[in-house]
């Protein structure tokens, strides 16, 4: 452990050093098959030549200024995501919590502009995940991450996930917003149920609440689609993003419409960094690489091909529970906790993610190969002998 770094991490006795593609390297020269990507961040992978050239040439020009000004990076991103979104309209920040933390503002000054100061509750979901900051933390539906904080902001009430009827009985005549992630992603990558969402989709509607959906996990290409909500039956009110928007720098957005955003007036919400012309910069450039039939097509077919292998490993291997996921997001959760996996990856040269001890969640860059893939599945494979064997 480096002493002079909080120690909020568990982290692994890695330092790495340098990137290129899907691969990493450690200080001592190992390389890695990144099927991390950062935690969903780095979907062009590493150092991708284009992501290089764009921040070379954008620190020339300008990094900062404040947002009392306008500069031509931010205003090209947020048509770009206005263009081919629902939303009508963006608000930048740094991260995903500060998009969820965004989120959750305007829904409230939403429902005390138009319903009146008491309707300020959310309604969020059994484990979910939607950030660290106090106002995410209380929409987050996992005590795990929750406890030594408290008390947390008053205001959230918290379901199971696909249960319709829990849902139903906690709106109230104080509910302003439903929080939801189409796909659960640090909570075991759970996909919602499309019946689910046209349910809520349609309270939301009768109730005039508001639909916030958080794609910073899953959007941006993840799927397979550039927003995950497309893959569903519904379009949100609200659209929260972060991590792959930068590829790497810290850039996060919170979409709205017209009719939901106009609630945010000068001087009611800011962030001194949000959309800095850098980071906008290499936004504007990583989205016109996603955003290509062709290459969100690719997507889908590399998610088929990793899943219909994990399916089958999963008829062999009773120690596997069940295969989920969308694209280049997929989740193998196991029977019991699989101690020695993430060590038996590293060792092979994989660096994955494992939560609650038992669910491998596999975020690999987008940009992964077919023979990249099939490596992790024979090194999986390995592994999951090895175990039955012993």
């Amino acid at each position: 452990m480096i002493e002079n770094i909080a120690n909020t991490y568990k982290r692994f006795p890695l330092t790495l050093v340098k990137g290129e593609e899907c691969y990493l390297w450690d200080s001592d020269g190992n390389k890695y098959l990144d099927m991390v990507a950062g935690i969903a961040v780095c979907s062009l992978g590493h150092c991708h030549p284009k992501i290089t050239k764009v921040i070379k040439e954008q620190a020339e020009k300008l990094i900062h200024v404040s947002n009392l000004y306008w500069n031509q990076p931010q205003i090209e991103l947020a048509e770009i995501l206005t263009k081919n979104s629902f939303a009508d309209k963006v608000f930048f920040c740094n991260s995903g919590a500060e998009a969820v933390e965004a989120a959750i503002k305007l829904a409230r000054k939403y429902g005390h502009e138009t319903k009146g100061e008491n309707c300020h509750e959310i309604i969020a979901l059994e484990g979910s995940f939607h950030g660290r900051t106090m106002g995410a933390l209380s929409a987050t539906g996992q005590q795990v991450y929750r406890k030594g904080f408290e008390p947390l902001l008053p205001g959230f009430i918290h379901v199971p996930i696909n249960d319709i009827n829990s849902l139903k009985l906690a709106v109230n005549n104080n509910t302003v917003a439903i929080m939801l992630e189409p796909i659960q992603g640090e909570g075991g990558v759970r996909p919602l149920s499309s019946e689910y969402l046209l349910e809520i989709r349609k309270i939301a509607d009768e109730k005039g609440i508001v639909l916030i959906f958080d794609e910073v996990q899953v959007g941006l290409g993840r799927t397979g689609t550039l927003f995950a909500y497309e893959q569903t039956p519904v379009v949100p009110d609200i659209l929260c993003l972060s991590k792959a928007l930068g590829n790497g720098l810290p850039i996060g957005a919170m979409l709205a419409t017209d009719n939901i955003m106009k609630h945010f007036t000068p001087g009611s919400h800011a962030s001194t960094f949000g959309g800095n012309p850098l980071c906008c910069a290499v936004s504007k450039a990583a989205l016109e690489i996603i955003n290509n039939p062709e290459f969100l097509f690719e997507i889908q077919k590399k998610g088929h091909l990793i899943t219909a292998k994990l399916q089958e490993m999963a008829k062999n291997f009773d120690m596997i529970k069940e295969i989920r996921g969308k694209g280049l997001i997929v989740g193998v959760e196991f029977n019991a906790p699989q101690p020695k996996l993430t060590d038996y990856f590293i060792k092979n040269g994989i660096l994955t993610i494992v939560s609650h001890e038992k669910i491998l969640r596999l975020l690999p860059p987008l940009i992964i190969k077919n023979d990249e893939i099939n490596y992790f599945l024979t090194v999986f494979n390995n592994y999951l002998k090895f175990e039955c064997q012993h």
